[in-house]
């Protein structure tokens, strides 16, 4: 992949093998020309960098089974998990298939409102929506769709609902659009099982319009939800084989021009009705790259059409990323990285899962070490919360965002609006080598800090130092501020501590020397405590 993005890194407009077409949908002209040198112009808003922290309600269709994320896919694997229970409670998906899901999806007790106020108090900063998934199903009034939330589900225009929530909240909004890979994505719908009483049998991703007759489906084309019009990708049978064809290489079959057409036509009809301030992709680089120049013209129609604009791309080279604004999911590099940057997680599975229920969410200590820890490295986080197909989060989701609002009540100015100090941290985690497995994934490497990794970062006025845990005698020390360290030279003799007050210290040879009071020592360190269980914050004048 890494190979492909360097070639085409210097490509220009007229040789994209599928240039996109601008015949319905016309890119935004101004500032900024869809080519890299134009847009490495392009810096990450100030805004975006004080904000640190955003919650996203990646929600959909694909939540009413309740069998987590990727189930539209999952439902043609034969033998697989959702497979088994979509044939167990829907039928064979041969004759039940997901655009038959699809009416199931009601959001009859959705309320954008309650939920954007919910999160704002929680300190989400920026606020992010789903308009569409690998499963091609728009999830607003889509002029180019007709497999969309107005006429299919719920009836109702999910992100205008979502948009004017927002803005009442007074919260940039986001949206990701990923239905760019539903083309490949959606192979196994053209399978068949292998085994069984329905060996042989097609599943419903080849049916036609003209298969609709008499159905409840009639004057709607398959084909526009499942886009299987074309011959499968290399190894498309076996199952992991699109991981490694994500940026459209080793052997994927190449999208048509008139799907690419359709993705923009419809990404920037979404941008022009909401007014994201954000935008997110769920690619290598951006949608279609290299192939097409399809991508390219999104982002830079978004930075022509808002100042404030972000735009989003995964596994990014050191020049893109002076472009676009890198996103790695589910983990975190461990250095200070230049530019902003952006982690996208979720307690649970990416769309609703009943298992993940019952197994219990990530928790709130392990989330704000982990926003800690992005914080330092000058990145923010993007956490998802998982909603129920009605629309509601459940009860274990609900104690999460309870925590997760106490620590941010008490200690939130440790976060917002600060930057890197001249290191992001010390101990046994930040001295580790750790190694970003493609898009992410290294959040494991992350797990089990306690007081012994400490993360800095700083305002004009004050440095905050934040301990991954509560000491068990109270005594911390913190070795990057010892006496006659190189980066802080002024004495310290007390800090303030978060949600308490002002404490004794003392800087040693071996370090800063704090002992935090234990909880049953008074009334207000037990308050504290209450609050600030998972990582005590130590403010200190600069």
């Amino acid at each position: 992949m890494t190979t492909i993005a360097a070639v085409a890194l210097t490509a220009t407009a007229q040789n994209y093998r599928i240039p996109v077409s601008e015949e319905h949908e016309q890119m935004q002209t101004g500032q900024f020309e869809p080519t890299w040198e134009s847009l490495e112009t392009h810096q990450t808003p100030e805004w975006f960098r004080d904000a640190k922290f955003g919650i996203w309600a990646h929600w959909g269709a694909q939540c009413v089974e309740g069998s987590g994320d990727w189930m539209a896919r999952g439902l043609y694997l034969e033998g697989g998990g959702q497979y088994n229970y979509h044939r167990e409670h829907y039928g064979h998906p041969s004759e039940f298939g997901y655009k038959d899901i699809l009416p199931l999806f009601k959001a009859e007790k959705w309320d954008p409102e309650a939920l954007v106020e919910r999160y704002k108090r929680c300190g989400a900063q920026y606020f992010f929506v789903l308009g569409n998934h690998h499963d091609n199903y728009d999830l607003w009034d889509s002029k180019y769709q007709p497999w969309n939330s107005v006429n299919i589900g719920p009836k109702k225009d999910i992100l205008e609902g979502w948009a004017r929530a927002a803005k009442k909240a007074g919260l940039p909004l986001g949206i990701s659009f990923h239905a760019d890979h539903a083309w490949t994505w959606f192979e196994p719908s053209q399978r068949y099982d292998l085994k069984g009483d329905k060996a042989g049998v097609y599943y419903d991703g080849n049916l036609t319009k003209e298969d609709g007759k008499g159905k409840w489906w009639e004057g709607l084309d398959p084909q526009m939800l499942y886009q299987q019009n074309h011959p499968m990708s290399q190894g498309s049978w076996d199952n992991g084989r699109i991981h490694a064809q994500w940026g459209w290489e080793n052997g994927a079959c190449p999208p048509s021009q008139e799907f690419v057409t359709n993705f923009f036509d419809r990404t920037i009809d979404a941008i022009n009705r909401y007014q994201p301030d954000l935008i997110y992709f769920d690619v290598t680089v951006l949608p279609f790259y290299p192939l097409s120049d399809c991508g390219m013209k999104i982002a830079t129609h978004l930075y022509n059409k808002n100042p404030r604009g972000v735009v989003f791309g995964k596994i990014l080279s050191d020049e893109q990323k002076k472009a676009l604004t890198w996103d790695v999911e589910r983990g975190a590099p461990n250095a200070i990285m230049a530019d902003p940057w952006q982690t996208c997680n979720c307690i649970g599975d990416w769309h609703y899962n009943t298992g993940t229920y019952k197994r219990g969410y990530r928790t709130a200590t392990n989330m704000v070490k982990q926003l800690v820890d992005i914080v330092s490295k000058n990145g923010n986080l993007l956490l998802n919360i998982p909603l129920r197909a009605d629309g509601t989060y459940d009860e274990k989701a609900a104690a999460f965002l309870d925590e997760l609002e106490a620590w941010m009540t008490q200690n939130g100015e440790s976060i917002f609006g600060t930057r890197p100090w001249v290191k992001f941290g010390e101990g046994p985690v930040a001295e580790k080598d750790i190694a970003i497995n493609a898009q992410g994934f290294n959040e494991g490497q992350y797990n089990g800090m306690d007081y012994h990794d400490i993360r800095f970062n700083q305002t004009k006025r004050y440095l905050y130092v934040t301990a991954m845990g509560w000491p068990e005698d109270g005594r911390l020390v913190v070795k990057s501020l010892a006496k006659k360290n190189p980066h802080f030279k002024k004495s310290i003799t007390s800090v303030y501590l978060l949600g308490y007050g002002k404490l004794p210290a003392r800087q040693t040879a071996e370090g800063l020397e704090v002992q935090l009071p234990p909880a049953s020592s008074s009334a207000p360190m037990a308050a504290c405590q209450s609050k600030n269980k998972i990582a005590p914050v130590l403010r200190i004048n600069k």
